[in-house]
């Protein structure tokens, strides 16, 4: 049977399946995609999370230095004074690295590519 003697019925029917397994490709890529980028977006979390905790502890490190300052004249301080300023180095560091990190995070760059070209050959079997 050619294709010019099938039934409307028939043609309808095959168009709604595959637009119907088109869907699904694409809820199946979307999936993966999410997923890959939710990969990226925790170990941003992280580094950020661990940048945070760390100018957490740098603060009080500063707070404890001008304690030691106040109270006396004893190179403690400087040395916790040291050591909080390293902190906060090491801190900015992880939150710079984090943010960066966010920043390459896309939301489902595939999938809305291969929406946009599913719509153009939908276009072309409707003209």
């Amino acid at each position: 049977m050619r294709n010019a003697e099938r039934p409307l019925s028939t043609v309808l029917s095959d168009i709604v399946g595959n637009v119907q397994e088109i869907v699904r490709s694409e809820m199946r890529l979307a999936k993966t995609e999410v997923r890959d980028e939710l990969a990226k977006s925790r170990s941003a979390a992280v580094l950020i999370g661990l940048g945070a905790l760390m100018f957490n502890f740098s603060a009080v490190f500063i707070l404890l230095a001008i304690v030691y300052a106040l109270s006396t004249v004893v190179p403690d301080w400087a040395a916790a004074l040291i050591v909080g300023i390293g902190e906060a180095v090491i801190a900015t560091l992880f939150l710079v690295l984090g943010i960066r990190r966010f920043r390459t995070v896309r939301a489902a760059p595939k999938t809305v590519s291969s929406v946009k070209e599913n719509v153009e050959w939908a276009k072309q079997l409707t003209r």
